[in-house]
């Protein structure tokens, strides 16, 4: 019952559909494709190949996450004239570009993930690894189990909760505006829910209101493109709010209060369970909600924001117990992490595919597209030795990472790098004092020179910024999911970042974003 947080793109596809078919809509042109991408580093990838065959456009604009973006009318407007969509897959895209791309794109248009079959194209894809070191547990929320239908989405609604206070369950986006998606506070309904594609996750923050023991009953369906709906099962999660003087008897639950979990339905089994990581093992275990409690400890214990936007936790200065977002923006994504550009020899295998895609969509365009593809993978191969030797050149002590976003798996592991954290800015949310200082004391040990910022985020990250200057490590700029007005092509973002990183772990400096 908080329709009002909720924000909704509304687009006339009829409309725009008869003005891309009858060749009169935006952005007409004489190219023999047209080419709606997700991101601007595919886009560019795209153009790289397709030339002046193609005519390419953005969904997500410089300076965008891709992660959280909301598409409006204009992208709709360029995907409904699109002969052919790319997208990266894997999860990068917020999934309301995947679904607009799926209302949208006339009948037969395909719509490619470039990176879901990248091994087929000599590429590797490797697991996403997910430990921000929080001094409580991060907590995200989940869906597994195959769903029929393509750009279908499966629902997860709150049914009923029990316990001493209310639950809020929302996400900060960007800006630092939320959006509440649980709210028992005026009682629960249809609309006190989250829709996810399978297969998915994301982060959210979990707020409660008073000390005590809640349990949270779910109830699922799936929903396709069509507007059928299928039930999906349900069931309950249990949390102890506020340590052990307030809550019931364990009774045998296994208690979780560190780590990363994610309450989760199982569409196809049609039950809710907890899916966790075991220490030290990483292994996925998957716990009933009858034998596990979600520990939200009296650490967990902050104050509602001052901000009026933030009215609906409660009064400013209340306390609340909370399990962090931690992440910025709504960042839905998968068990692999989608960051596949990161390792130049990946992007040549994001080109091996985008030919064999437009040559499909363009038999007459063969032998220009094999022909630009080749000229760009020599620069892609030169440019792979160019990042390998750059790199190479940094003291094997100082070849670590702390950036503000998880981007970087990709390059650290193709080029010897080791990612040794990423604080991520959230807007409204002080990171906690145990945090900070796990912050001061990997930049200690590890003996980092510097850290790194995306621009993207470099206007709100205090903190790394505060901890960088009190610890006399440089601060230097990093290019992970976007461009902007300095770099905005692939090569000259992969050039950027080696140059950067051996320049500031290099020991020679640091440049402020």
């Amino acid at each position: 019952m908080h329709s009002a947080l909720r924000r909704t793109v509304l687009a006339s596809t009829g409309v725009l559909l008869l003005a891309a078919c009858s060749g009169i809509g935006p952005g007409a042109s004489d190219a023999a494709l047209n080419v709606s991408a997700s991101t601007g580093v595919i886009a560019d990838l795209v153009r790289q190949v397709g030339g002046e065959r193609v005519d390419v456009t953005s969904i997500v604009p410089h300076h965008g996450d891709p992660h959280s973006y909301e598409p409006g009318p204009g992208d709709t407007a360029e995907v409904a004239r699109a002969d052919i969509v790319f997208s990266n897959g894997l999860l990068l895209e917020e999934p309301g570009i995947i679904k607009m791309i799926h209302n949208n794109a006339r009948e037969g248009v395909p719509k490619v993930e470039v990176a879901a079959r990248l091994e087929q194209f000599g590429g590797t894809v490797m697991k996403l690894e997910e430990d921000l070191g929080l001094d409580v547990l991060w907590l995200g929320w989940a869906v597994e189990g195959a769903v029929a239908g393509a750009g279908a989405q499966v629902r997860t609604t709150a049914v009923k909760l029990t316990g001493p206070g209310d639950l809020h369950v929302y996400l900060t986006d960007t800006l630092g505006n939320p959006t509440s998606y649980i709210n028992s506070a005026d009682g629960l309904d249809a609309d006190d829910s989250f829709a996810l594609p399978p297969e998915a996750h994301t982060h959210v923050n979990w707020v409660f209101t008073e000390p005590g023991t809640y349990h949270l009953t779910l109830s699922g369906r799936t929903e396709g493109l069509d507007g059928t709906t299928t039930d999906a099962g349900g069931g309950t999660v249990t949390f102890t709010v506020g340590g052990a003087e307030h809550n019931e008897p364990a009774a045998g639950r296994e208690s979780l209060d560190a780590g990363h979990a994610d309450v989760t339905l199982n569409a196809q089994r049609k039950s809710v369970y907890v899916r966790t990581d075991k220490k030290g093992t990483g292994e996925r275990v998957r716990l009933p909600g009858a034998a596990v409690a979600l520990n939200v400890p009296d650490r967990a214990r902050q104050q509602v924001p001052e901000q009026e936007q933030f009215r609906f936790l409660g009064e400013s200065g209340r306390d609340i117990w909370v399990l962090p977002q931690a992440v910025v923006g709504k960042h839905v994504h998968g068990d692999m992490d989608p960051h596949t550009w990161g390792d130049v020899s990946n992007a040549e295998a994001y080109v091996r595919r985008i030919q064999a895609e437009l040559t499909r969509a363009d038999p007459d365009g063969k032998a220009v597209y094999e022909r630009n593809a080749q000229v760009y993978l020599r620069t892609l191969a030169a440019l792979h030795k160019e990042v390998a030797d750059t790199l190479a050149t940094v003291p094997p002590a100082h070849r670590k990472l702390i950036t503000t976003h998880d981007a970087f798996g990709y390059l650290a592991k193709a080029y010897g790098m080791e990612v040794a954290g990423f604080v991520v800015p959230v807007p409204n949310q002080e990171p906690s004092a145990a945090e900070v200082e796990k912050l001061r004391r990997t930049i200690r040990e590890k003996k980092v020179p510097a850290v790194f910022l995306e621009p993207n985020l470099a206007a709100r990250a205090d903190v790394l910024r505060r901890v960088a200057r009190d610890e006399g490590v440089g601060l230097c700029t990093i290019y992970g999911d976007s461009f902007d007005d300095k770099v905005h092509d692939y090569v000259a973002m992969m050039r950027h970042n080696a140059g950067e990183l051996a320049r500031c772990l290099g020991g020679k400096g640091s440049s402020t974003p």
